[in-house]
């Protein structure tokens, strides 16, 4: 590659053109890809390469670098085309895009060193863009500079108008999203076309600074980074552009989206033919530490007296304002029922660390993925029923080897007469879909705990299921819990049946099994408390030496704990018996017990189970 001076206007042009280029050629070798709207946006990120971008390609790692959000992550090539003009990937790195094994997937993921976060999903990237620079403005405390390109398509995204809302309300100067108003989106014309006023009325009502420009211009590009720095809040560049711009053949026209060109050899012709040009992209300014909470030190978990009665989303408040006490690196988030979820036991201890994301669960988790992408730990608490509003972010954040710690309360029929639509039943089955989780439901508050400080260090998506109502303590304060074990609480040689709870129909099975006992029946009662990993082990053993298994879940029957337990048996192992226990009707209001009763998961459904088992067939 030849070094080139971009000082002026009409070698970032070329740079332009050699991003087109290279978008063209990745995209053809590669035989798919989204190269036109690589193209649209070519002038708006040649720009702040070359000038306003503060970055070290030698050290991602650098706390004081920029962020790069391709918020439109379809326009991959235009990404990779940038890494290649910053020296960062070979030319022929570069044409191994979308092959296996290469490092340039379809859409960015932090297989590359360069990119926080996956991105791909539509309207995902600005709220994490809102997330990082969240932590550069309160956490890091470090003056980097978030930039999000972002599509017009995806500005139809509710997740985005969740972001112009949080950054607006925070005034995050630190943030700039940079929206590439090219007008087509997949099978045509997007909602508001080349009306660069309409969405500037529209961002403009979040409190957003706004500047419309021709995003072909890179004298108007330029003015308009800069006076997105100087401005105290966030700013929206509309830049209105022309997809496949360059190209007479594709340029604005329909029908070209997600596709190579089909005479690429003649649009790098018409481009201006293939060039070596490469940016020194300038280092951040100053290199400082981020801002340091204190120091770690040991965690000190609550205890709960055994027989005591205690919520367990009141031990998780509790138990995470601990863990926050010696881990300085924890942050909380709510979406405001801080006061229903506990989280407000972190807030009120640790309010520097504690964000109010409010009734906007997208942004909620967004944020916390952000967050993560900067070495923070973040917990982020809801009603488990609302974590299906951002379900796809906890998707993408799986894709992108995020580290997420989700606490869902208000779990199940059990929470009572707040009736159907508040009850988390569908949440087991989510996050065991997720790859790589970790799914937790304690049924006592020193369980919780305890599974609340194991979560801290666990890598990839973690839920932990807490419940509304109070349940008896039965374990110790010293009692130790770890991610894929599970407790047998009752236990002979004469069991004849294994009972497999978690969670609060733990305690109706070990009533089941007192009441069993009582007629001369042993049962054997296994707490599940880690659904996923499951102790396959110890399910193995029980099915071997009892032959029979019931399990109960507040849940409904598909994907939750009994699918985990009968996922155990799906490889070729001899198979028990199994009767599964769930919430098989729509619940209506009423209180706890007769949910339980209603829905077949008491105390004496789990006898009347147990007897279906042993009764002659």
């Amino acid at each position: 590659m030849t070094d080139q001076n971009l000082n002026d206007d009409l070698n970032i042009a070329e740079l332009g053109q050699q991003l087109r280029v290279d978008a063209v050629r990745c995209a053809a070798a590669a035989g798919s890809g989204h190269p036109t709207s690589s193209m649209s946006a070519a002038d708006l990120m040649a720009t702040l390469l070359a000038r306003h971008l503060r970055y070290d390609f030698d050290q991602p790692d650098d706390p004081n670098n920029d962020h790069l959000v391709f918020s439109k992550g379809h326009a991959s090539p235009l990404l990779y085309a940038m890494y290649k003009a910053a020296g960062a990937i070979t030319d022929e790195e570069l044409l191994t895009f979308r092959t296996l094994g290469s490092r340039l997937e379809g859409h960015p993921t932090p297989r590359l060193p360069w990119v926080d976060v996956a991105t791909g999903s539509l309207g995902l990237g600005l709220p994490v863009a809102v997330g990082l620079a969240l932590t550069g403005k309160l956490l890091d405390r470090l003056p980097y500079r978030v930039w999000a390109l972002c599509g017009d398509s995806e500005l139809a995204e509710g997740s985005m108008w969740e972001a112009f809302e949080a950054a607006g309300y925070e005034r995050l100067g630190n943030l700039v999203a940079i929206v590439d108003v090219n007008r087509l989106g997949q099978r045509g014309p997007t909602r508001h076309g080349w009306d660069t006023g309409a969405y500037a009325r529209r961002i403009g009502a979040f409190g957003w600074h706004t500047v419309e420009i021709n995003g072909h211009d890179v004298a108007a590009i330029d003015r308009a980074y800069a006076e997105a720095a100087a401005a105290d809040r966030p700013t929206a560049v509309l830049a209105l552009t022309t997809k496949g711009a360059g190209v007479a053949a594709v340029a604005d026209q329909e029908g070209r989206h997600g596709k190579p060109l089909t005479d690429p050899d003649d649009a790098i012709e018409e481009l201006g033919g293939i060039r070596r040009m490469r940016v020194h992209v300038t280092p951040p300014a100053k290199r400082a530490q981020p801002h340091s909470f204190g120091e770690p030190g040991t965690v000190k978990l609550p205890s709960y007296a055994v027989g005591s009665e205690v919520a367990t989303r009141n031990a998780f408040g509790e138990a995470l304002a601990a863990v926050g006490a010696a881990r300085p690196d924890v942050v909380g988030l709510d979406g405001e029922v801080a006061d229903s979820t506990r989280m407000d036991q972190f807030a009120t201890a640790h309010p520097e660390r504690f964000f109010e994301l409010y009734i906007a669960e997208q942004q909620l988790v967004a944020a916390a993925i952000g967050m993560q992408a900067r070495g923070w730990i973040p917990y982020v608490a809801t009603f488990a029923a609302f974590f299906t509003r951002a379900y796809d972010f906890v998707r993408m954040a799986a894709i992108g080897g995020a580290d997420l710690r989700l606490v869902g309360s208000h779990a199940g029929v059990s929470i009572g007469q707040d009736g159907p639509s508040q009850m988390g039943l569908e949440d087991l089955a989510a996050f065991r879909a997720v790859h790589g989780s970790v799914v937790l439901y304690p049924c006592d508050a020193n369980q919780t705990a305890a599974l609340v400080a194991a979560m801290t260090d666990y890598p990839g998506i973690g839920y932990l299921r807490t419940t509304r109502g109070e349940t008896p303590v039965i374990y110790g304060p010293d009692d130790e819990f770890s991610i894929a074990g599970s407790r047998i609480l009752r236990s002979s040689p004469a069991d004849q049946v294994t009972v497999v709870a978690a969670g609060i129909t733990v305690h109706e099975a070990l009533a089941a099994a007192d009441d069993l006992a009582h007629d001369g029946i042993a049962v054997r009662v296994i707490d599940l408390y880690s659904v996923k990993p499951v102790d396959a082990q110890t399910l193995r053993d029980a099915a071997r030496e009892t032959g029979r298994i019931v399990t109960v879940e507040d849940h409904w029957p598909e994907g939750g704990l009994g699918d985990a337990v009968l996922d155990v048996f799906g490889h070729g192992d001899q198979a028990p018996a199994v009767l599964k226990l769930a919430v098989h009707g729509m619940p209506t209001s009423a209180t706890p017990a007769e949910q339980l009763h209603a829905a077949g998961i008491d105390r004496q459904a789990i006898v009347d189970a147990v007897r279906l088992m042993l009764s002659p067939r």
